[in-house]
């Protein structure tokens, strides 16, 4: 700020209000400043700022895991997008779905004095009750774990996945098998329910050779469905559980040399911009990705601003894109 004063003719007093606004300044005096400012690539300390003014550094912290998911990515886009319209930046660290990872990751998140959290809860975490003594806002996303004291946000995952199935059946299939996700996510659990459901109201028993876990991940999805066709009484559909095991359960059909919607019925929960681009077109359930990523930056900023809030669960429901992989013609 010194160097800007030298450049500019005026004192560093000026300088603070032009760069943080705190004083209103002559125009010929702020261009003045605005251009030493371009000359020497100054950047104010927002941190540094915060603890002199006692405001906030306007900045948000992303805790997520960043596995080769395109849901995650879409994600992080619509949360930054939305931070960003509202005047906040993101500091984005990846936990890489691992307990002690996520730990550390919102500890150096609070150190960076962000104002808030939005945060991916990882399998068997153990931040979460930490997070009260640490006073940060927190907004949980797309994972909700069971009587949680924390704003949440996420899809609805019972009932989208009941329908999945329902439709199978619907089309005269009685042997529907599911490649399921990781253990300890509450979306897997809550999509294992949606597939009881499902059958339930169709009349269908459960049968737990026809669930085979693929760890959320596309080889073990592969793996999976090939232990479900190897069944003595192997599945004439199947329901993947998430996008990545989508990838992995098409490879198996192709090694297997099937024909989806006709030798084996194939949908999915979570969509993907090539879901209608493969011959045929994959049946699947959207989530509304973008606005939850949304939503998610609204409740946060609102807990920012009012700390004594009841905190809210909230549930936004997929699409269901009907297409041609669960062997409907239209």
């Amino acid at each position: 700020m010194k160097d800007i004063a030298a450049l500019a003719g005026v004192s560093i007093t000026t300088v603070s209000h032009v760069v943080n606004d705190t004083r209103v300044v002559s125009e010929s005096t702020r261009a003045r400043v605005l251009e030493a400012v371009a000359r020497t690539g100054y950047t104010g300390d927002a941190i540094a700022r915060s603890l002199v003014t006692g405001g906030g550094t306007r900045s948000l912290g992303v805790a997520i895991s960043l596995v080769a998911n395109p849901y995650f990515a879409e994600l992080i886009k619509a949360i930054e997008g939305a931070a960003s319209a509202a005047g906040h930046t993101l500091l984005l660290v990846d936990t890489h779905d691992e307990a002690h990872t996520e730990q550390d990751a919102v500890r150096m998140l609070k150190a960076r004095r962000v104002d808030g959290l939005l945060l991916l809860p990882s399998r068997a975490s153990t931040v979460l009750p930490e997070l009260p003594r640490l006073g940060l806002p927190v907004v949980l996303v797309d994972r909700i774990p069971d009587d949680s004291p924390f704003d949440c946000i996420g899809p609805e995952n019972v009932e989208s996945t009941a329908t999945l199935v329902q439709h199978l059946a619907d089309r005269g299939h009685r042997r529907i098998g599911l490649v399921r996700g990781a253990s300890g996510l509450s979306t897997s659990t809550e999509r294992v329910n949606g597939y009881r459901l499902g059958l339930e109201r169709a009349g269908l028993p459960w049968d737990p050779k026809l669930v085979v876990s693929g760890k959320s991940v596309s080889k073990l999805g592969a793996t999976a469905l090939h232990r479900l066709l190897d069944t003595p009484k192997p599945p004439t559909a199947v329901v993947a559980a998430n996008n990545a095991m989508m990838v992995g359960v098409l490879h198996a059909v192709r090694e297997r040399k099937l024909r989806i919607g006709k030798d084996l019925a194939v949908v999915g929960y979570d969509d993907v911009e090539w879901a209608d681009l493969v011959e045929p077109p994959i049946t699947t359930m959207a989530q509304p990705i973008r606005e939850i990523g949304r939503t998610a930056v609204r409740m946060l900023l609102a807990r920012i601003e009012d700390p004594t809030i009841p905190p809210q669960i909230v549930r936004l429901a997929p699409t269901f894109m009907h297409r041609q992989s669960c062997g409907c013609s239209t």
